[in-house]
């Protein structure tokens, strides 16, 4: 039977175990989509285990108004190019009550409510350094941790959905086409859409787990200590290149203005490894089309990188690391660009 899983399987649910086993159950009681996008993470446990603590305690968790963050992770796929993140989102945000909200997300459209417009306009221009939508953030200061961190785990979900799975697959065309039929469909999912979380509960899944220094505009919420988590796990990620390899791929994520790749040409991904050596180059080809245009990795490129090392082929947790470290790496280019400069108080509550 196919699978939406393109090159590497999803443990199964009824084979889980340890780490794996408890996210699962977590996000069968706590998540609609437990069957789907997060589960292609799962050859990699510990990856899972601080996604899903950062999804959890941004995206669903907290005091902000569920639908304002659904709305917000909805703008981020439609700028990463993500039709299943966009379908996801806007049929939470459906559950929600928010129609027309929703139907304006999916599509990179203006909603008639002016609050709504405010927050699209924000979450769709965090790719985009500069724009003049991120001057004024449309959320008051003690929701920025939910916004920040709901914007940062959606481009890093974006981009491992995108690179992982057979998107075109995960949704139904008749969904696609009608707004009546995702309407319906949302009141199915408006129980899970519309449900409190308490802040908290998605850190238990990270206990012993590599981490780091929270940022400082999360505060002293949870959201920092999973963000610092999945920054710590996917950051090992560079392990899997060469000195030479990390530094050339670090430097042109680092050179990167948010702009998507162009579609006919590949100088922007050939030039900055041409002079490494051969064997090198799959590895890094692979960080970069995950940082900077998911939707461009192929089966050639996977099966290049486990070729390159005959002795020892690339194994399924392997690429994930491979392709985290490079969606992190540009999530953290955007957190430059987002996320307030911390102040000496913050700072120092850090330190």
């Amino acid at each position: 039977m196919p699978t939406p899983y393109r090159f590497a399987p999803a443990v199964r649910k009824d084979a889980a175990t340890g780490l794996v086993a408890d996210v699962y159950r977590r996000m069968r009681a706590e998540f609609l989509l437990a069957d789907g996008p997060l589960m292609s993470l799962s050859p990699a446990p510990e990856l899972l285990a601080a996604t899903w603590a950062l999804l959890r305690e941004a995206e669903l968790a907290g005091s902000t108004p569920r639908a304002a963050k659904e709305a917000a992770a909805g703008a981020v796929a439609y700028a990463n190019r993500c039709p299943f993140c966009a379908e996801a989102h806007a049929l939470l945000i459906h559950g929600t009550g928010a129609h027309d909200l929703a139907e304006a997300a999916r599509r990179g459209a203006v909603p008639a409510d002016t609050g709504g417009a405010a927050v699209l306009a924000w979450a769709g221009a965090t790719r985009t350094p500069g724009d003049t939508a991120l001057a004024e953030p449309p959320y008051p200061a003690e929701q920025a941790a939910e916004f920040l961190g709901t914007v940062l785990v959606s481009h890093f979900i974006n981009r491992m959905v995108t690179s992982l799975l057979d998107e075109e697959a995960l949704v139904p065309q008749p969904l696609r086409r009608s707004a009546l039929l995702r309407r319906v469909a949302g009141l199915a999912v408006r129980r899970t859409a519309r449900r409190a979380l308490r802040p908290g509960p998605g850190l238990e899944v990270l206990t012993g787990l590599p981490t780091s220094t929270p940022p400082a505009w999360a505060g002293d919420s949870p959201i920092g200590v999973a963000y610092a988590t999945l920054r710590s796990i996917a950051g090992a990620g560079s392990e899997l290149l060469s000195p030479e390899a990390l530094a050339r791929v670090s430097a042109t994520i680092g050179a990167w203005d948010g702009a998507h790749a162009p579609l006919a040409a590949t100088a922007w991904l050939d030039a900055p490894l041409s002079d490494l050596p051969t064997a090198e180059r799959p590895a890094a080809r692979l960080a970069l089309l995950a940082a900077l245009a998911p939707y461009r990795l192929t089966d050639a490129d996977v099966a290049s990188w486990r070729a390159a090392d005959p002795t020892a082929p690339g194994s399924d947790a392997d690429l994930l690391r491979l392709l985290a470290y490079g969606a992190m790496a540009a999530v953290e280019q955007i957190e430059g660009w987002i996320a307030p400069a911390p102040t000496a108080t913050t700072a120092g509550n850090h330190a």
